[in-house]
């Protein structure tokens, strides 16, 4: 009887990669990725562009859009386009941290919960309890032990995506652990860390990707709700919620006020959507 070998599961993983590369193809993907990279980019530029700085306050408030401020001013005098910008730095911040913290976190409990029946019920309770908050309830959970600022949401953000890449890893690796290659790879005397690092993961990432797509839409949206409501960044930090709470009372006098931060708000959650179910509709493609 010959041996049992051993599926590489980079070629497997090469072959299911195909469908995320055919999701990134979808025009309505493409327009996600220019929107969203294209927002980020000008937040993370914002140091070296020749705009005022957001802080900067003087007596000439509620300045309409003019060449030199073109939004605006706010109720301090504060260049309005130039604290929009500054304020979509905070999201690429909580985007860059938060998810792939909270990411990295629930991988590797997902993964664990599948090596024991009894660390399964554990784990999948915790991450009932977790779920069973919404997100600006858990906003407000956090802020009031930590207080309301930029770590509140940073925190918020990545306990919010610990269950759900929990959840989805633990399915997705109990989906792979009965195919032949695992089997094969247990034979061979692989141990219980080696099947799940080099066989179970790779396999099972394409809808981490997807998943990481859609929680970046969630975590600007958390991010908004919660400096909106008053216990994300707060002024006079420039946050996108923060620009849009403080613009309440004077939407009459400078509608771009509001409007400028909710099109920009609006136009990376949407985008970082569109990327998601760009990708998940290029899996299911087979």
């Amino acid at each position: 009887m010959s041996e049992p070998t051993v599926l590489p599961p980079v070629r497997r993983a090469a072959r299911d990669r195909n469908g995320l590369l055919r999701g990134l193809r979808y025009p309505s993907t493409i327009v996600g990725v220019v929107v969203a990279v294209s927002i980020i980019a000008i937040g993370l530029l914002a140091p070296i562009l020749p705009i005022p700085s957001p802080y900067a306050q003087s007596p000439d408030a509620f300045l309409p859009p003019s060449a030199q401020h073109w939004l605006g001013t706010d109720e301090f005098g504060r260049d309005l386009f130039s604290r929009v910008v500054y304020g979509i730095r905070q999201d690429a911040l909580v985007g860059a941290i938060a998810v792939p913290l909270g990411a990295a976190i629930g991988v590797v409990l997902g993964l664990v919960s599948t090596t024991s029946k009894y660390l399964d019920i554990v784990l999948q309770r915790i991450f009932d309890v977790s779920l069973a908050f919404a997100g600006i309830v858990m906003g407000v959970t956090v802020a009031a032990i930590l207080g309301p600022g930029i770590m509140a949401v940073l925190v918020t953000v990545t306990l919010i995506n610990i269950p759900l890449f929990g959840r989805l890893t633990r399915s997705a690796a109990r989906a792979q652990l009965s195919r032949d290659y695992v089997v094969a790879a247990r034979v061979t005397g692989a141990g219980p860390v080696r099947v799940l690092g080099q066989h179970v993961l790779p396999n099972a990432v394409d809808p981490l990707v997807v998943q990481a797509a859609l929680s970046l839409s969630i975590a600007v949206f958390i991010e908004g709700g919660m400096s909106f409501v008053g216990i994300g960044v707060v002024p006079p930090e420039p946050s996108l919620g923060a620009l849009l709470r403080s613009s309440t009372d004077f939407m009459s006098i400078s509608p771009q006020y509001a409007l400028a931060p909710m099109i920009v708000l609006t136009a990376l959650v949407m985008s970082f959507y569109v990327i998601s179910d760009g990708l998940n509709r290029g899996l299911l493609k087979r």
